[in-house]
């Protein structure tokens, strides 16, 4: 393959000099992304995908904000609540793998934009929600977006950066989620102290339904995408997205010397990608568990304590600053050593962070600093994953490879929740369940520690 996206990240120093692309000849324009300095506009790109995963971080946990009106105001269990706040995340995963096999096949923008559409629609729909039933279909709907959102973020930053900032780019780009969170999490205690639990997801819609003609406007089409399908306009396509990330228009575009292979998911079990896409989905899938325990019952977990609702949410911030944190550190670490050490080492931290915040705390500050402290290794290793994940596929198949492993991986989210619900109904205190909830954390590390280096995956 002619691309060099996947070969790059953050341990990739070596780009060639930004004069050999002063001639507008016969170019590759994914080496001209690949090599040259980052521009501006490919920054502006990057930090429009930040926004973006912010919305998806506070659209996910708007379900946790409002769980415990929702646990007052119908009267349902904890298994039953269980159950509802992982309904998104299993759409999240039919999106993932779904939505982002589309993007291969008809561009990451207007899977893009649609994913948009689906979660404004679905985050109204819930204000509209009379019963369990009911809020569970439209998160499932919401979480179609979401799921969606989180692949095509993921592939847009990996194709946009160049080789040597793209573990960084993807590593920011993940941090929006918990940047969603702390912001959605004030704006949620507020609404939550003024209102009742539906203000949450309409606030939720208006601001994603903002965010919907910035993309429009800002959002190139892939240029590894254009690439791979090479429209009957390839030329045109190409020029005008190198000129919204701010390089030179060039006035032909090399032929790829590689065999195009066809785009299925069958693709990423063959020889070369098997091992790879077994490993990071079995990563993926455990640990997201463990995350997504500590994010979801937070607020319950406070208001069994005899707190106000309102101050669940404050909790919840607290945990996704040091979820921002983690991200940030990751991302910078990320830059300078291998990025499957850091994210190995993460994953032990990880385990041993939700054993801590298991261990019960005496007040509201003591529970703040635990989750803030299983936050900032929890999210670390997401944002890892998501580095891997991302230069881990050539591009033909790389919106599926990202959503499959997300999607599947969307599998452990979902069950992460509801068995812990379970498990608290069953008796078991915060201890064991936190015990029990950290051994995904621990599956993780295992799984990267049999990965072998992509480059030798892709050799």
């Amino acid at each position: 393959m002619v691309s060099s996206s996947t070969e790059g990240g953050a341990n990739n120093m070596s780009h060639q000099p930004s004069s050999s692309f002063s001639s507008p000849d016969v170019q590759d324009p994914r080496r001209i992304l690949g090599q040259s300095q980052m521009r501006a506009r490919q920054i502006g790109v990057i930090a429009l995908c930040v926004l973006l995963n912010a919305l998806d971080g506070f659209d996910v946990l708007a379900i946790s904000f409002a769980s415990p009106g929702i646990a007052t105001e119908w009267g349902i269990d904890r298994a039953a609540l269980g159950l509802v706040l992982s309904m998104e995340l299993i759409g999240m995963a039919v999106g993932s793998i779904w939505l982002g096999n589309l993007a291969d096949r008809f561009g990451r923008r207007p899977v893009t934009l649609g994913c948009l559409v689906v979660m404004a629609l679905g985050m109204w729909l819930a204000t509209l929600a009379t019963s369990v039933q009911s809020l569970s279909a439209f998160r499932l709907f919401t979480g179609l977006g979401i799921g969606g959102m989180l692949a095509c973020t993921n592939i847009i930053v990996a194709e946009v950066a160049n080789d040597r900032a793209r573990s960084l780019s993807v590593a920011i780009m993940a941090a929006g989620y918990p940047v969603g969170a702390i912001a959605g999490g004030s704006f949620a205690s507020y609404l939550l102290s003024q209102g009742d639990w539906r203000d949450v997801f309409l606030f939720g819609s208006i601001m994603t339904a903002i965010c919907l003609p910035l993309a429009w406007f800002l959002l190139p089409e892939s240029i590894g995408y254009l690439m791979q399908k090479r429209p009957a306009n390839l030329l045109d396509r190409i020029n005008k997205a190198l000129s919204k990330l701010g390089h030179d228009s060039i006035t032909a575009v090399a032929e790829t010397t590689a065999e195009v292979k066809k785009i299925s998911i069958g693709r990423l079990f063959g020889p070369d990608l098997l091992r790879i896409t077994l490993l990071l989905t079995a990563a993926y899938f455990a640990h997201i568990m463990s995350f997504y325990f500590i994010l979801k019952w937070i607020p319950k977990i406070v208001v069994d304590m005899g707190y106000a609702p309102s101050t669940a949410g404050g909790v919840l911030v607290w945990a996704n600053v040091g979820s921002l944190t983690g991200a940030l550190v990751l991302s910078y670490l990320s830059y300078r050593y291998p990025i499957k050490k850091l994210v190995t080492g993460t994953m032990v931290g990880s385990t041993l962070l939700i054993i801590l915040f298991g261990m019960g705390q005496r007040d509201l500050t003591q529970l703040a600093f635990a989750a803030a402290c299983a936050g900032f290794f929890t999210n670390a290793g997401v944002v890892g994953l998501y580095a891997i994940i991302a230069q881990s596929y050539p591009t033909e198949v790389r919106g599926g490879g990202t959503g499959f492993v997300i999607g599947i991986g969307r599998g452990g989210a979902a069950l992460g929740p509801i068995i812990a619900g379970f498990l608290f109904t069953a008796g078991y205190g915060l201890q064991g369940v936190a015990i029990a909830m950290s051994l995904g954390s621990a599956i993780a590390a295992v799984a990267l520690l049999a990965l072998r280096p992509v480059k030798e995956q892709q050799s």
